[in-house]
């Protein structure tokens, strides 16, 4: 397979990933689906010889502050593992190993290693970016990738092909686990990071801790010819979407949809069902595309829990879709909420009236 080499960042090991046509990114959700592309080889966690090996001759992507590094042509970079912007990263967290980007060789000899490094003790000279926002479109650049910048990855999701968005998904969730979780929560000691980065230690009491992901549910609630879409007060202007809450404990995904749909517009909501998922790290969350169906329509919203709730027509949210609503903006690109709106816009199968 050819090399591209990233000759715009002086550095001949660092390359972007070209796309096959099966895997250029959809209007939807990049980042979930069924075909694997990366085999995580848990058993390779634990081997020191087998990881060393596989970092010689592995990728390497850099994670700042939960943001990605993206070159001038648009796609991640990765770099070879003693590349000089992992000079003050933690340990290579290891990812798996999958068939070459844009190839079709999946034998064992032809796969490649990929690993990512947090570099978030890094400090740019122009400070920080901000953090309160809802989206920071502002971009850093790195030094030793002068021809990259650092960019929030949620507002890349949608330019990701499904390789690049199963790596980012899984080293940006690992990387922030890591950040929050660096203390035991048995007796209060700092934890050691192990098995390459899919387990911390705890030196002093043994205690084992493993990364979590917190199960969201996110919901396409209809009524005839309408969906019922919400928007929190932190959102920018025009943004609505599909509704969505975390499940609690002792809770079933189903009676999650039903609890949150009541307690956030007063809807009562029936015939419960999967549509699709998505993995969704921001920080650790697993997004469980639902479908139901409303049996009452009066809206009453819990003001702490969203700013507003309307039923939308199909009409109405191809208008979204196509630029025309004058209030309402269309989704992101890169999300299961657009994934499950352009769906019933479409009246699809797996999500049909």
């Amino acid at each position: 397979m050819p090399r591209f080499a990233f000759d715009r960042l002086s550095d001949t090991d660092a390359r972007r990933s070209p796309q096959s046509s099966q895997d250029q990114p959809s209007p939807g959700n990049t980042v979930a689906g069924a075909r694997v592309y990366l085999d995580r080889a848990a058993h390779v966690r634990g081997d020191a010889d087998a990881l060393a090996e596989a970092l010689e001759h592995g990728r390497v992507f850099p994670i700042w502050r939960g943001r990605v590094l993206i070159g001038d042509d648009g796609a991640p970079c990765d770099f070879s593992h003693d590349h000089a912007i992992f000079g003050q990263g933690s340990a290579p967290i290891y990812l798996g190993h999958c068939a070459p980007d844009g190839g079709e060789d999946t034998s064992q000899a032809a796969r490649e290693h990929w690993f990512a490094v947090d570099i978030s003790t890094w400090e740019p000279e122009s400070g920080a970016p901000a953090t309160e926002v809802f989206l920071d479109p502002s971009e850093t650049v790195h030094p030793a990738a002068p021809s990259a910048r650092f960019v929030e990855m949620r507002s890349h999701l949608g330019a990701l092909d499904p390789r690049w968005g199963e790596r980012l998904a899984t080293a940006r969730a690992l990387a922030l686990w890591h950040v929050s979780h660096r203390f035991c929560a048995a007796c209060g000691t700092q934890s050691d990071i192990a098995d390459a980065g899919w387990r911390r230690s705890c030196g002093h009491c043994g205690t084992a801790h493993f990364p979590r992901t917190d199960p969201v549910v996110i919901m396409l609630v209809t009524r005839g010819n309408s969906v019922l879409l919400g928007r929190s007060p932190a959102w920018p202007e025009g943004m609505y979407s599909c509704l969505a809450g975390f499940v609690e404990p002792g809770e079933t995904v189903e009676a999650a949809v039903a609890r949150e749909v009541l307690e956030e517009t007063g809807i009562f909501v029936d015939a419960v069902r999967y549509v699709a998922s998505q993995p969704w790290p921001f920080p650790a969350s697993l997004m469980l595309g639902m479908r139901a169906e409303a049996v009452s329509q009066e809206i009453t919203i819990d003001p702490v829990e969203i700013e507003d709730a309307i039923w939308m027509t199909r009409e109405e949210l191809a208008d979204v879709f196509a630029g025309l609503h004058p209030k309402i903006t269309a989704p992101r690109n890169g999300a299961i909420a657009g994934y499950l709106l352009r769906q019933w816009l479409a009246d699809a199968p797996d999500c049909g009236a």
